[in-house]
C-alpha cells in the first residue's frame, strides 16, 4: 500500500476570492450561505456528496469523499471577490435572476455583507460589458498591485489561514499566443509597459501566484495556461486548473462521446446550438469572446474520438457549435444537439439532445469543488497543474508535451485514484484481482 501523502490539517478560515460576482459568483455564494444555514443540500457537489470506494469491492468501504481527505468544512469559508458592479451579493443576486427572492432572503444579511471591491476591466477584452466599478492605474503591474493588497487585506480583515482565486467573471476575448507569454521576464516588463496581449483575467492569476494563492479559471479564455504564468506557480509552489467549467452541452458530449466510442459506434456529424440570455450569453454575442468558447467547446470530441486512430468511424465528423444571445431565457440556457451515428454495415442513426438546463446551477457546485479541491492541493504541497481536477473542466490544462483527457469516466477515475493516493489507499485498476487474492 502506498504511504500517502503529508497534508496540512483543514484549520483556520479558508477565502475563496471571485474575479466576477454575477450569476455564478453570487449563486455559489448564496448556496453554500443556504447550505450552511440548514436550508438546502450541496446537490451537484461531487466533493460534498460524492462516494469513493476503498480497497477491495468485498469490503464495503465507501465512505463520502469529505470524509475521507480533509477539505475545508463549509462553515470556515469567507467569500469575497472583484466585480465590474458595486452592487452587494445579495443585489447582484436579485439581478442575476437564478435562485428566487424567497431563498435569497432566507440568507440576505449574509449576502448584504459581501460588496466587491473594484475590478481590474480594460473593456478591451470584453467588449459587451462596460463597467463602473473598476481600478485605474498607470500600468498593468500597477493594477497586478492594486490585487495584491486587496488579497492581503481581505485575508487580514478576515483573518483567513488560507485563500484560492476561482475565475467566475466573463469570457474574455481570443487572443493569440503572443513572445511575452514565454518566460515570466518577458510577462512581467510587459505588465510594466502595458502590453496589449496582457488581459484582465492575466492580472488576476499574476497576481493570485505571486502570493501563492492557487488560481483556477472557470472561463476558456488564455489566462495561466502559459510558459511565464506556470514558471510563477512552480517557482511559488502554488497548484493551478483550468480552464472552462464544464457545465451544459459539453458536459453532455463528454458523456455521450465515450460511450459511443467504447461501443465503436461511427458518428457523422454533431451540430451543437444553444440559446442564453444571461450576462455570459450577452459577453459570448461579441465574436472575440465566442472565438475562446468555441475552441474549448470543439476540442472534447476530437480528443475523445481520436479520428487518427479510428478513421473508418471519425476521420469525416463534421462538428459544429453555435451559441446564441436569447435574453428572455436569462440563465436558463437550453442546448440542442443533433448527432449522426452510423452502426453495424454503415446503417444510419441519429440522436437528439434538448438539454434545458441552468447554466449557474450547473457551474456553482463545480467552482465550489475546485475550491476545495484546489486548496487540498496546496496543502498537500502539490503544485503546478492539477490535471486530476480535468474532471470539472472543459478545456483542461495539461503538461507540455500531453494531450488533453476530455472522457468524463476516465477524468473521474483520474481524479478518484489521485485522492486514494493522497491518503494511502490503493489505486482501483478494475482488473478484478480481489476475488484471487
Amino acid at each position: 500500500m502506498a504511504k500517502g501523502v503529508n497534508i496540512k490539517e483543514a484549520k483556520g478560515k479558508l477565502g475563496i476570492l471571485l474575479p466576477g460576482m454575477g450569476a455564478v459568483g453570487t449563486t455559489l455564494i448564496a448556496g453554500v450561505e443556504l447550505i450552511r444555514n440548514g436550508f438546502a443540500k450541496p446537490f451537484g457537489s461531487v466533493a460534498l456528496m460524492g462516494t469513493i470506494r476503498l480497497g477491495k469491492r468485498t469490503e464495503d468501504r465507501t465512505p463520502k469523499i469529505k470524509d475521507f481527505v480533509p477539505l475545508a468544512d463549509l462553515q470556515d469559508l469567507v467569500f469575497g471577490g472583484w466585480d465590474l458592479f458595486p452592487e452587494n451579493a445579495y443585489e447582484s443576486a436579485l439581478h442575476a435572476g437564478v435562485l428566487n427572492k424567497e431563498d435569497l432572503d432566507k440568507v440576505r444579511p449574509q449576502l448584504e455583507a459581501i460588496k466587491p471591491m473594484k475590478a481590474v476591466f480594460d473593456n478591451y477584452y470584453v467588449k459587451r460589458l462596460h463597467g463602473t466599478h473598476v481600478k485605474t492605474g498607470s500600468t498593468k503591474m500597477d493594477l497586478a498591485e492594486q490585487l495584491m493588497d486587496d488579497i492581503k487585506n481581505f485575508k487580514k480583515e478576515h483573518h483567513l489561514d488560507r485563500l484560492v482565486i476561482v475565475w467566475c467573471a466573463s469570457t474574455e476575448i481570443y487572443l493569440e499566443h503572443d513572445p511575452i507569454y514565454d518566460s515570466l521576464a518577458s510577462f512581467e516588463k510587459g505588465l510594466r509597459e502595458n502590453h496589449i496581449a496582457i488581459s484582465n483575467s492575466m492580472i488576476y492569476a499574476y497576481a493570485a501566484l505571486k502570493l501563492g494563492v492557487p488560481y483556477v479559471n472557470g472561463a476558456p479564455h488564455t489566462c495561466h495556461d502559459m510558459p511565464a504564468l506556470l514558471e510563477l506557480a512552480k517557482k511559488n509552489n502554488v497548484p493551478v486548473a483550468g480552464k472552462d467549467f464544464k457545465t451544459g452541452q459539453t458536459l453532455m458530449k463528454t458523456i455521450l462521446a465515450p460511450g459511443l466510442k467504447a461501443r465503436m459506434l461511427g458518428v457523422k456529424g454533431w451540430f451543437s446550438t444553444n440559446i442564453l440570455g444571461n450576462r455570459d450569453g450577452e459577453v459570448l454575442d461579441d465574436p472575440g469572446s465566442f472565438k475562446s468558447k468555441e475552441v474549448t467547446k470543439l476540442s472534447a470530441l476530437e480528443f475523445i474520438f481520436q479520428p487518427k486512430k479510428y478513421p473508418e468511424l471519425y476521420g469525416d465528423l463534421y462538428h459544429k457549435v453555435r451559441i446564441n444571445y436569447y435574453p428572455p431565457r436569462g440563465d436558463n440556457k437550453e442546448g440542442w444537439d443533433n448527432i449522426d451515428i452510423f452502426g453495424w454495415l454503415g446503417y444510419p442513426m441519429q440522436i437528439k439532445v434538448d438539454f434545458l438546463c441552468r447554466d449557474s446551477i450547473l457551474a456553482a457546485p463545480v467552482a465550489l469543488d475546485l475550491a476545495l479541491f484546489i486548496d487540498l492541493a496546496q496543502r498537500a504541497g502539490m503544485s503546478g497543474i492539477q490535471e486530476w481536477l480535468s474532471f470539472y473542466l472543459k478545456s483542461p490544462m495539461v503538461a507540455e508535451g500531453l494531450y488533453p483527457e476530455h472522457d468524463l469516466f476516465i477524468q473521474s477515475m483520474k481524479m478518484k485514484n489521485t485522492l486514494r493516493y493522497l491518503m494511502g489507499e490503493e489505486l482501483i485498476t478494475h482488473l478484478g484481482l480481489e476475488y484471487y487474492d
